[in-house]
């Protein structure tokens, strides 16, 4: 840090934080878990799932007290769903976790012993997947989801879903006929929830073409010989979007609903006698999106009240009291929660930052509000002065209608831009599109505004985190209405003089990078775009994708083949003639989400157009990076190439070739 900062144009600000600096810290850090913790005095330990960039993005299960527990090179992720989710649980004699390579189930009982397979291997090549497992009430064995495959190489063709129980003696191994179906008949089911008593299962389902945040029902069986018999659905439906079971007493079960239009908790009762009890009615959401499987948003302690999570764009823990509907916050330097906490006893593990600090596995007392960080996800920050101070804005887009977003100017203690410069800004899109970008310390954020670059982060229309009605804004409006919010956020701050409205870009990953090529196609606003792995035609994309989501763009544009012609018509690909600035394409070879094809079918009309862009392509790269190398190529394709495009150097970084 120098005494006098030295005067230089905004984007060659010299800055300490490298690509490899992000790609360190990119680590993720998800699902812990309480185990052990007998000794009322002793808390108990933590396991969570750590993915590391360093490792290729291997996921190792990792205990505060014991460092890894997987060794290399097993990998403990889950491919169900494809966005995987819970894949590990702990046992009193090990753990048992999904293997990415053939997503078989193994049991590992011990430092220096081998994992070994509980699950039968399937005909085809990780055709059999399983996640979001639970210990069985007999203890015997494991209850999970489990996806089965017909031809994996057709990813939304001959996929069926079950309630699977699986022995822990390891026979279904050899004899596939040892896993039992606890129930299906439905296209999709979550949360696996057992009563204490081991007579009914409770759970979570839904079909297509809802997602699970359009509607699904909490139903409700009855066990015999480890079968469900017969069910009832005791709540949601149309139009009600039902999450997270979690058993109160033998005849009353709670749940999250958006049945009010925020997701709030209620106490059911599983025979139906009496109607849906709110525990806490507020204007503010206590779950999210349900992307992968296995979160957890709340818990049941053992006094009978409830830990929760709940807010909008800060998100608060505390004590809900279901006597008297109130909330006990506790006071924490958090502001925004992983969608997956445990408790145990008097203790809360979960994954917390904030915009001050990164993301960190942490653990709470419950009684005292204390609590300890276990693991940061970025263990050497750059100094505070280089890093971005987002602040939370509100802009009015087209209607009147109110615009979420958080900014974050360019920052460097070293360097200040010539007077009366305006810096260039990036809006960064979120993908999903039903997700929504909190305001956390990003230190790929920081890559660009310690460069003099600024940040804008937008959480258009369609972004959970606001209740249902702004969540379904985007319905039959993909690619308008967020096009047009990140549009009116970006011009505002560009009419407020924060930002120079003739260079400002746009950049967004899957869904993100959907609406970066509408926007570069249906707009003149941006002077250049970044698409990561972003879906730019919709007839192949909805063929192609996997059955997740195959039909999630029914709701987003239309059902097929009524909306072929408005399918056509929305595209980005099939308005390139209207893109009149530079296009960066990055896609993972390995993506079953958004596949390659997307990413070429417009590279190859950029190329028949003229238009300059780069296409940068990674072997072995599924839906989102995770490989350090990859990581490091694309940050500083990415930089080079809005140099190139707004007229500045930035120091250091590779000169990225444009075709």
């Amino acid at each position: 840090m120098s005494d006098s900062p030295q005067v230089l144009p905004y984007g060659s600000w010299p800055s300490p934080i490298t690509a490899a600096d992000v790609a360190k810290g990119a680590v993720r850090l998800g699902f812990p878990v309480l185990v052990g913790g007998a000794d009322a005095d002793a808390p108990p330990d933590v396991w969570w799932l750590e993915g590391r960039p360093a490792e290729g993005g291997r996921q190792v299960i990792v205990s505060a007290e014991r460092g890894d527990l997987l060794p290399a090179p097993w990998n403990a992720r889950t491919r169900v769903h494809e966005y995987g989710g819970l894949s590990f649980l702990p046992l009193a004699d090990g753990l048992l976790f999904t293997e990415w390579s053939d997503q078989r189930i193994y049991h590992l009982a011990g430092a220096g012993s081998q994992p070994r397979p509980l699950t039968p291997t399937p005909a085809h090549p990780a055709a059999l997947r399983y996640a979001d497992p639970v210990l069985s009430p007999d203890g015997g064995e494991v209850w999970c989801v489990r996806e089965e495959h017909a031809d994996p190489s057709a990813p939304s063709t001959g996929i069926t879903r079950a309630i699977v129980g699986i022995p822990l003696d390891g026979s279904a191994a050899e004899d596939e006929t040892r896993v039992r179906v606890i129930v299906s008949g439905s296209q999709f089911l979550a949360f696996p929830t057992p009563s204490p008593d081991g007579e009914k299962l409770a759970w979570i389902a839904w079909d297509h073409p809802n997602m699970p945040w359009d509607a699904t029902e909490l139903r409700v069986g009855e066990l015999a010989q480890g079968v469900v018999q017969s069910w009832r659905k005791v709540l949601g439906g149309h139009h009600e979007s039902v999450l997270e079971p979690a058993w109160a007493e033998a005849d009353q079960i709670y749940a999250i609903s958006d049945r009010s239009g925020w997701w709030n908790l209620y106490v059911v009762n599983v025979l139906g006698t009496v109607a849906p009890k709110p525990l806490a009615r507020r204007d503010e959401e206590f779950a999210g999106p349900l992307w992968q499987l296995g979160y957890r948003h709340y818990g049941v302690l053992d006094d009978g009240k409830l830990v929760v999570l709940h807010g909008d764009a800060d998100e608060k823990l505390g004590i809900l009291d279901p006597a008297t509907s109130m909330i006990d916050d506790f006071e924490l330097p958090f502001t925004h929660w992983q969608p997956a906490i445990s408790h145990r006893g008097r203790y809360l593990a979960g994954v917390a930052g904030s915009a001050a600090v990164p993301n960190a596995v942490v653990r709470v007392d419950l009684q005292t509000g204390d609590h300890v960080v276990l693991r940061w996800a970025a263990d050497d920050l750059p100094a505070d002065d280089y890093l971005p101070r987002p602040h939370t804005a509100t802009f009015e887009g087209p209607g009147g209608r109110d615009v979420h977003a958080h900014v974050s100017a360019p920052r460097n203690p070293d360097a200040r831009a010539p007077a009366g410069e305006l810096p260039p800004f990036i809006v960064f899109v979120h993908g999903g599109p039903t997700s929504s970008s909190p305001p956390l310390l990003n230190l790929e954020h920081a890559y660009f505004t310690s460069r003099g670059i600024g940040v804008i982060d937008i959480d258009y229309g369609g972004s959970s985190g606001y209740g249902r009605e702004y969540r379904e804004r985007l319905r039959g409006q993909w690619g308008i209405v967020d096009v047009e919010d990140c549009v009116a956020a970006a011009q505002a701050l560009a009419k407020a003089g924060e930002a120079d409205a003739e260079r400002l870009a746009i950049r967004g990953g899957s869904a993100g990078g959907w609406t970066t090529l509408a926007a570069l196609t249906g707009t003149d606003a941006f002077g250049a775009g970044t698409s990561y792995f972003g879906v730019a035609e919709l007839l192949r994309f909805a063929k192609d994708t996997h059955d997740f989501e195959s039909r999630y763009l029914d709701g987003l544009v239309g059902p097929l083949p009524e909306a072929h012609d408005l399918y056509v018509q929305r595209a980005p690909l099939s308005h390139v003639d209207e893109v009149s600035c530079p296009v960066l394409l990055l896609q993972g070879l390995d993506d079953h989400i958004v596949p390659p094809s997307q990413a070429e079918m417009f590279r190859d009309a950029l190329v028949a157009k003229g238009i300059r862009h780069a296409y940068l392509a990674f072997e072995g790269e599924q839906h989102g990076f995770r490989k350090a190398e990859n990581v490091i190529a694309s940050l500083e394709a990415e930089v080079s190439f809005y140099g190139q495009v707004f007229g500045f150097t930035p120091p250091g970084i590779p000169l990225l070739e444009l075709s």
